[in-house]
């Protein structure tokens, strides 16, 4: 299922023992299209510090109630390495966060986590058990980790924010289409599979789905982002409405309007083609 990130704005955390505080914005890793850490405002309780909470936490969604419940505690949040989010968070404090929490690192893989398609496969599949910050790695997988820990250190991680990408414009190939009104994001993989782009400036009263796969470049410092797509070929694109939920018919109908492959398919061609299969 498909959620808005301005739907998820103001959100609650739920730890396993209160609320932690409400989400302010997310942070997406621009290679990959995929969210990578929810940036919650803890409020009174701990001076207003914003702290990142990763998906590798994240139960399963109270949507209705506007909650997403956490296997962490108050006292482990309190205690996290502090981030400062209003800065570029680097793969070193990346390391130091999911190091604290006993997370595996994401990267590095052929998938969206490592070799496979969630948090939670990745959780599960390779083994992280243990409570979160007990660092629960047998030798031979904290062996590994250290190696790519030493490998990675100095990586860049491509994080952004998803607010500020919101309001960014979209330029076709030839001309501009609109701006960036919200993301798209897939539950279960927290995957960014569609920008929401509002075409008002241009055809009125539209808005039209962009999935990731399709943008050309991105000029952060210009906010623009360009997409291999004709201004009529969106203009024909089908209709989207954002009071509705989008289902994979409607998906299928958008990805046979541009003649493109839906990600459905290539992702699940991947999946069966990892080495451990």
């Amino acid at each position: 299922m498909l959620r808005s990130v301005k739907d998820m704005q103001d959100y609650a955390i739920r730890a396993t023992d209160g609320t932690i505080g409400h989400v302010k914005d997310l942070y997406f890793d621009d290679a990959a299209w995929v969210v990578r850490y929810l940036i919650v405002d803890t409020g009174g309780w701990l001076s207003n510090r914003k702290v990142l909470i990763s998906p590798f936490a994240v139960g399963r969604p109270d949507w209705a109630e506007k909650v997403l419940p956490v296997s962490i505690t108050k006292q482990q949040v309190k205690n996290s390495p502090g981030i400062d989010t209003d800065k570029p968070v680097s793969r070193q404090h990346e390391m130091d966060y999911l190091g604290y929490y006993g997370y595996p690192f994401y990267w590095g893989g052929t998938s969206l986590w490592g070799g496979y398609a969630s948090p939670n496969l990745m959780m599960t599949s390779v083994g992280y058990g243990a409570p979160p910050g007990l660092y629960g790695r047998a030798p031979t997988e904290g062996a590994r980790e250290a190696a790519e820990a030493q490998r990675h250190q100095d990586d860049d991680p491509h994080l952004r924010s998803c607010q500020e990408v919101i309001k960014y414009h979209i330029q076709a190939s030839d001309g501009e289409i609109g701006h960036v009104q919200s993301l798209l994001i897939e539950e279960d993989t927290w995957a960014i599979r569609y920008l929401i782009v509002n075409t008002s400036n241009w055809w009125l009263g539209h808005e039209v789905l962009i999935a990731p796969q399709w943008i050309h470049n991105v000029s952060w410092p210009n906010q623009t982002i360009s997409v291999n797509l004709t201004r009529q070929a969106v203009q024909g694109s089908p209709p989207y409405d954002s009071a509705a939920q989008l289902d994979r018919e409607q998906e299928t109908g958008i990805y046979e309007h541009y003649g493109r492959a839906g990600y459905w398919t290539t992702e699940a061609k991947s999946e069966r083609n990892r080495p451990d299969r």
